[in-house]
């Protein structure tokens, strides 16, 4: 449904996007994820038609629909393409009824169709009863789901979320993940969602493109990227918790993966490690920093100046914060990164 070519985006001398290269098939749940700045916002307006491309192209459903070579770009109302902002960007002169109205207004829908629209996708949001409200008049759960009818409003074939979830309380955002997962099924749509949050990532995607300094780190499956993380940075971002990954220099003379590694790092997961009483040959003494509950376990953090080690135990040690943890490494790691973070074995 969905195919970027080489896209590359450039501002006054800043990559903000360079030469991606993805697929997406129709139906799918596109999650594009990464740290702040690392391009994932521009992307999600190059689809939206917002921003042309500086190089490469984007096709939806096998039609060009931007070309950076020649500086062109389908503007947004003919892209079959539905954004939801962060703001949500409601129209506050406009009722909720209003607001839905107004893109199937543009569309040249007749009066009688865009009511029996209006009714239908309120009723699909769970807000028909709010029709004759305007957006200062009710909450910001009930504001985002006014902003997600009017874009489904007019049936587009992809949906584009930019971080539709950052404004609401922790609850409703969990709350907001499952409903916008019934809405993509509801509609067939292809849907495209951008975050920093890689919970949300993992737990509502069909495919993850994970990004860092305005490339595609990696791109597939949730599961593809927690079992086989192609890079230190992906290791180490997605996952709750994320991976382990331990200096090849930091492994104690004692064990048997000292010596190995050749400047690198070795990954080891939270479930792999142990906390020990005491030091011992194959343990990495740190400072400990916090416990938390997880699943009926517990997860125990200790950071250095230059390592931030998580283990996932069964039974938690009675620690303070500074005091020293214990962590005992496994024999064999789950992976080996380069020095300079790329895929070893």
């Amino acid at each position: 449904m969905i195919r970027i070519s080489n896209l590359s985006k450039r501002f006054a001398g800043f990559q903000a996007v360079s030469d991606v290269s993805i697929e997406v098939p129709k139906g799918a749940f596109l999650v594009l994820v990464g740290p702040s700045g690392c391009g994932k916002s521009t992307m999600l307006r190059m689809l939206a038609g917002l921003e042309t491309p500086s190089a490469g192209t984007i096709a939806f459903d096998g039609k060009l629909v931007s070309d950076g070579a020649r500086s062109w770009t389908i503007e947004p109302a003919r892209r079959n393409a539905g954004l939801v902002f962060q703001s949500y960007a409601l129209w506050p002169h406009m009722t909720v009824g209003g607001n839905v109205e107004w893109p199937l207004k543009v569309a040249g829908m007749g009066r009688a169709e865009r009511r029996a629209r209006i009714g239908e996708v309120l009723g699909l949001l769970g807000i028909d009863k709010l029709a004759e409200r305007y957006p200062n008049e009710i909450s910001g759960g009930q504001q985002q789901r006014v902003a997600i009818a009017r874009m489904i409003a007019p049936k587009p074939g992809i949906l584009l979320f930019d971080e539709p979830l950052s404004n609401l309380d922790a609850k409703l955002r969990v709350e907001m993940r499952t409903e916008l997962l019934r809405i993509h099924r509801a509609t067939g749509a292809t849907s495209v969602y951008v975050t920093h949050d890689q919970v949300e990532a993992m737990t509502m995607a069909s495919h993850v493109a994970v990004m860092n300094g305005g490339r595609v780190e990696q791109f597939g499956s949730p599961d593809e990227l927690v079992a086989h993380p192609q890079s230190a940075f992906v290791a180490t971002f997605v996952g709750t918790p994320p991976a382990n990954l331990v200096p090849a220099n930091a492994i104690p003379a004692g064990h048997p993966l000292s010596g190995q590694g050749e400047g690198g790092a070795f990954m080891f997961r939270p479930e792999e490690l142990f906390v020990d009483e005491a030091a011992g040959p194959r343990t990495i003494v740190l400072d400990y920093a916090e416990a938390s509950p997880v699943a009926g376990r517990t997860m125990i953090t200790g950071v250095s100046k230059d390592m931030r080690l998580t283990a996932v135990v069964d039974r938690a040690p009675t620690l303070r914060v500074g005091q020293s943890v214990h962590f005992r490494i496994p024999d064999r790691p789950a992976a080996l990164f380069s020095r300079e973070g790329a895929l070893v074995r």
